[in-house]
């Protein structure tokens, strides 16, 4: 699925760890406040209300350097929407697995950061269209290894060697609001956005439909949203009618 000019496209993110759907505080291992079962009917409800994609995250993959790889098997044989899939992914041979498995697009982040050679060899091969690389920032700074080590650089100031290594577009997650439901600030999305010419996404802290329509004048083409739909905070149908950027 291609990112269209005049639309920011929603994504509901399902967040699978050992087997389930959670969303967590900031992405720390014990702050569950959503557990569900059965993460690939999660993903079909989202389906059923009208998402165009979901997003899809392999949190033990990202922690535990352990994978989710049947569920996101299950996830695939229950939607029919394109799926964009991250989390642990350490080696070019694992990504290669799973964008063979008719993954719409990879998220890639520690392996991109470490080595920018790898999205140079799977855009190759696949289409940078499907390599999306992560950029976490904590105190504004890039975090890697499920957010666990930071480096002195900035999402800003690394993005366009990315897109020179031939990523596609980038994710950018804004890790000190993640999943605290208390809003953000734009800025930095409006920066990463200005500071190249493919598509970015972007996640964290998003809370109610304002933040969705603020999102929509950053010049951002998609945006993840987890607690909030989890915790009713916003009705995924709502948000799907502010998709087209008028």
């Amino acid at each position: 699925m291609s990112f269209e000019e005049n639309k920011m496209l929603i994504m509901p993110a399902v967040d699978i760890k050992n087997g389930k759907c959670v969303q967590l505080v900031q992405g720390k291992p014990g702050t569950e406040q959503v557990i569900i079962d059965n993460p690939e009917q999660v993903a079909k409800k989202w389906e059923e209300d009208g998402a165009e994609i979901i997003h899809v995250i392999d949190l033990d993959g990202a922690f535990e350097a352990k994978d989710n790889l049947n569920t996101i098997k299950d996830i695939l044989d229950e939607v029919n929407v394109p799926i964009q899939l991250g989390g642990g992914i350490r080696s070019v041979d694992y990504a290669k697995q799973l964008l063979n498995l008719d993954i719409e697009r990879l998220i890639i982040g520690t392996m991109a950061i470490k080595d920018s050679n790898t999205i140079k060899q799977l855009s190759e091969e696949f289409g940078s269209e499907r390599i999306m690389v992560s950029l976490d920032s904590k105190d504004s700074k890039v975090v890697i290894k499920g957010w666990k080590e930071k480096i002195d650089k900035t999402a800003t100031e690394i993005s366009r060697e990315f897109q020179e290594a031939g990523a596609g577009s980038i994710l950018f997650t804004n890790v000190d609001v993640e999943g605290l439901l208390e809003g953000f600030d734009i800025q930095p999305a409006i920066d990463l956005v200005n500071s190249v010419d493919i598509p970015i996404v972007y996640s964290g802290g998003v809370t109610n439909l304002d933040d969705i329509k603020s999102l929509t004048k950053t010049g951002v083409k998609g945006v993840v949203i987890g607690s909030a739909l989890y915790k009713d905070k916003i009705n995924l149908k709502d948000a799907l009618k502010l998709q087209t950027i008028q």
